[in-house]
């Protein structure tokens, strides 16, 4: 495995530029229809872009015809075949593929030679996920352990919501602590005191706004909360 990864980079640099694609592509390839590929190409539909669909069930395929721009049955660990379906002219492309290790591992080589700019694959484990970065997929994603790390959050203490980063940066909806109520922002010092920023506001009954240092948070206002992931959670355990 370690040859084969080495001999893809050397390969890859050794290839001429691609030729640049038009500003503002939407299109977007996505390969493996099951449950994570199918909601994801529904909600690019929904957003307006072109999606492009592939599966080696046929099952899969028709039962998303309809509701995509295209559909295809294919077996995308054939590089050939990728090429028949125009998929090195697309601008990004998903690799839903997760029980099948090797064939992730081969569909994502075949997008890399093909020179799609934007990848982004689906991995079932951490092991799994350092493989497809190491093959120089641009964006691994571990949609199960990262559902279960953010649920974790939402059960264990007061978040209404929660989003981590890769740099150990977190976004968090929380209900205000008392640390925070009956004053201004700048004068609670939460910044300087916890180390995070509240970014947004929202009272019972209105919508979100913009918060500043001017703003008075209330007892009860939900507040949307960024900083360090530590920090964070500190202070979201607040009383």
């Amino acid at each position: 495995m370690a040859n084969y990864l080495h001999n893809l980079r050397k390969r890859r640099r050794q290839r001429p530029a691609e030729p640049l694609r038009p500003a503002g592509d939407q299109r977007v390839a996505v390969i493996g229809l099951g449950r994570f590929g199918s909601s994801l190409a529904n909600e690019l539909m929904r957003r307006g872009w072109d999606v492009l669909g592939i599966d080696t069930d046929a099952r899969l395929v028709q039962r998303y015809s309809d509701s995509l721009t295209h559909a295809a049955v294919a077996d995308s660990t054939d590089p050939e075949v990728l090429n028949q379906l125009g998929v090195h002219e697309f601008s990004s492309a998903v690799v839903g593929i997760g029980s099948d290790i090797e064939a992730s591992i081969l569909v994502s080589s075949n997008l890399l030679e093909a020179g799609v700019p934007n990848i982004w694959a689906k991995a079932i484990s951490r092991q799994h996920g350092k493989i497809l970065e190491r093959l120089g997929v641009h964006h691994v994603v571990l949609p199960e352990h990262e559902m279960g790390e953010r649920v974790a959050h939402l059960v264990t203490g007061r978040m209404l919501d929660f989003i981590e980063f890769d740099d150990d940066y977190a976004l968090v909806k929380t209900v205000a602590p008392r640390v925070a109520t009956g004053q201004t922002l700048g004068q609670s010092r939460v910044r300087s005191a916890y180390g995070i920023t509240v970014v947004g506001i929202k009272r019972p009954g209105e919508d979100f706004t913009y918060a500043t240092a001017d703003t008075v948070v209330e007892e009860g206002d939900i507040i949307v909360v960024t900083g360090k992931t530590g920090a964070v959670e500190t202070f979201t355990e607040l009383p």
